[in-house]
């Protein structure tokens, strides 16, 4: 019997989360394919469907909520997980609105 790794595909902008959160799957013993975009995920060549996506809401160009509109629109089922440092309510009603379900919050302290 073959042994097949979960892929987690991640999508963020910014360079150290994609890093951080490369490691951590991988770590997990998930396999990663990582996208710097919005366009660069929906053009990616792939021979399979990842088992979920975890895309910034956030993004240059296309945002995260769009990317997925877009994924949705092309009749990709692949579960999306939304993370943004920029949680608001209006965030909040869109990303739910493209089909996400209500979000989870995390809130950490501030020390000064």
């Amino acid at each position: 019997m073959q042994n097949r790794q979960i892929v987690v595909v991640i999508v963020d902008d910014d360079p150290s989360v994609l890093k951080g959160l490369k490691r951590l799957l991988n770590t997990c013993g998930f396999k990663t394919e990582v996208f710097n975009s919005g366009e660069a995920f929906l053009d990616r060549d792939s021979t399979g469907e990842p088992a979920c996506v975890v895309l910034d809401i956030h993004l240059s160009g296309i945002t995260g909520i769009e990317t997925r509109r877009r994924l949705t629109a092309s009749g990709s089922t692949i579960p999306v997980i939304y993370m943004t440092a920029l949680d608001t309510a209006i965030v909040q009603r869109e990303a739910t609105a493209s089909g996400a379900p209500p979000i989870c919050e995390s809130r950490f302290l501030e020390m000064y």
